[in-house]
């Protein structure tokens, strides 16, 4: 068996070959590349039964094909989303795809909290004073959680994770999600999108990128928000209009935003620019206000993650080598799956 490892880090290859030293052979062989997978790239993937990828990507028809006419015969997703694979061509090809639905949606949950405490309490703009010697606190005037609205857009497994733990601070909690289960019912109400982004005081973005949910965030929601609101999104970025929520930032229409994933993050996320130019103006401009907090798509970074993003994805791989049925296949057993944390929110 031979596995060709795409957008592959050290921390994958150290989580991958554990994995795969307790399910395969030595005989098997993972070849690792770091950087993404792509139309240029497909020919390394030349003569392998399976290629693993991740969020950032290229799984079009055109790479799909490649990879197909390669000798490719499963796709392994490292993560939830599938929104940059093209299922209906796979499913053509008879390729076996298969994702890991769920990762630890605590890690997720706990960043999506540390990303509103730092923004709320300013802790960011207090290190950075403190390390000059600056002991000033003016300015850095945050807000009570307790006693706050927090709505929720997306109430899957990492949704009801945050839920849990704004539950703790005592907070109100809201959710939007016609697929929601009735454990969020325990934890606060389920209202349509116009009455959470009105009442909200920190608006969390828990949903999948479909083509109902690309742009959720645009001009019109931003104006039914409060003026005062902050918004935090560690799921997909082209859930945001980012142009518009540029226009709100400098007209005072919102009162924080902190983003884990960007929509244009793909040519710019995992990877060292420290020593370049970067010629993305909207990411360049977002990072200009106080008041706003991007990090490079990290929520899932943690050591409980990795095991089971490996551990899961390797027993996918082993599932299709051993012709068993498995539970994580979106395509490849006569069927296009929607996971339960990846089917869409309709507005």
């Amino acid at each position: 068996m031979q596995l060709a490892v795409f957008s592959a880090k050290a921390y994958d290859r150290i989580y991958l070959d554990r994995a795969r030293a307790q399910r395969f052979s030595h005989q098997d062989h993972c070849h690792y590349h770091s950087f993404a997978l792509s139309e240029e790239t497909v020919p390394l993937a030349v003569g392998c039964d399976a290629v693993c990828v991740f969020v950032n990507d290229t799984l079009d028809a055109p790479v799909l094909r490649a990879l197909h006419a390669g000798g490719v015969r499963a796709i392994l997703l490292r993560c939830a989303g599938f929104n940059h694979v093209d299922l209906a061509t796979a499913e053509a090809l008879g390729l076996f795809v298969a994702n890991v639905p769920a990762y630890s949606p605590e890690a997720v949950a706990e960043f999506a909290v540390a990303l509103i405490q730092t923004l709320n309490r300013k802790t960011h703009r207090a290190y950075n004073r403190v390390r000059e010697g600056n002991f000033n606190i003016e300015g850095l005037l945050g807000s009570t959680l307790h006693g706050q609205t927090v709505g929720f857009v997306g109430v899957g497994r990492i949704g009801l994770a945050a839920a849990r733990i704004f539950q703790g601070f005592g907070c109100r909690l809201l959710a939007h999600d016609p697929y929601v289960s009735e454990e969020f019912r325990s934890y606060g109400a389920l209202v349509d999108l116009d009455t959470l982004l009105r009442e909200s005081h920190i608006v969390s973005l828990h949903c999948p990128l479909t083509d109902g949910t690309r742009h959720l965030i645009n001009e019109t929601t931003l104006d039914r928000m409060r003026p005062d609101a902050i918004l935090v999104n560690t799921s997909r970025g082209a859930l945001i209009d980012s142009a518009a929520v540029i226009q709100a930032l400098k007209t005072r229409r919102l009162g924080g935003l902190a983003l884990d994933v960007y929509e244009a993050e793909g040519e710019l996320f995992y990877n060292d620019h420290s020593g370049e130019i970067i010629e993305d103006d909207v990411l360049m401009r977002l990072m200009t206000f106080p008041n706003v907090l991007v990090c490079s798509h990290q929520g899932f970074f943690t050591r409980e993650a990795l095991t089971e993003i490996s551990d899961v994805t390797l027993g996918n791989l082993s599932d299709f080598v051993s012709g068993r049925s498995c539970p994580n296949s979106l395509v490849g057993e006569g069927h296009v799956r929607v996971c339960e944390d990846t089917a869409p929110v309709r507005l």
